[in-house]
């Protein structure tokens, strides 16, 4: 498989979304905050086909011309704040990686709940969040952290594959609190 993601400069898709690839089948995905699309053009990859949205239009526009390069047919881009809420179509896989700590705070719950509706029986929400516990402080003044347990609460209900709130580490090296859903956390909305 050619990697798309390498031939245009981006990062790899993350980690978790890559790991995801045991448990989701491909299906219709959205990709929430795709930035560049590192993670929409992996899951292209894999026969989903994706709804990738960001408020940033020079991402958007990024991601089109590569897109239009490769031929690629099963990503459609979009500009969408995502403190909007206002997810309205139903999709199989929904990942939001190191996504909500730039989103306002008080728009988080709401956010979350409408992941929630708008994912399929069935179907999987994958967050990866910085947190901040008391012991292990977030050192970067993100908008927004989940607390310990908050996501773990968010998700009750749901059947959990994947959740912790191990330590992570972002791609300039520095370490803090990375929670379930984040960092580790797969859920699965239970059918």
């Amino acid at each position: 498989m050619n990697d798309v993601n390498s031939r245009y400069g981006l990062n790899p898709a993350h980690s978790e979304v890559i790991e995801a690839m045991e448990h989701v089948s491909a299906c219709d995905a959205l990709d929430m905050g795709c930035s560049n699309g590192r993670n929409a053009l992996f899951l292209s990859q894999h026969g989903f086909n994706v709804t990738a949205v960001d408020h940033n239009p020079g991402a958007i526009d990024s991601l089109q011309s590569i897109i239009e390069a490769e031929g690629i047919d099963n990503i459609h881009p979009k500009i969408y704040d995502l403190n909007e809420a206002a997810i309205s179509d139903d999709y199989g896989f929904i990942a939001c990686t190191v996504t909500l700590m730039f989103l306002n705070p008080e728009r988080v719950p709401a956010i979350l709940a409408n992941m929630q509706e708008r994912t399929l029986p069935g179907g999987y929400n994958l967050i990866v969040c910085a947190m901040s516990t008391e012991a292990y402080p977030c050192p970067v003044g993100f908008p927004f952290v989940l607390d310990e347990g908050e996501l773990r609460d968010t998700y009750a209900g749901w059947e959990m594959v994947k959740y912790n709130e191990d330590l992570g580490t972002m791609h300039n090296g520095m370490q803090f609190n990375l929670p379930p859903c984040s960092r580790a956390n797969l859920n699965k909305l239970q059918v």
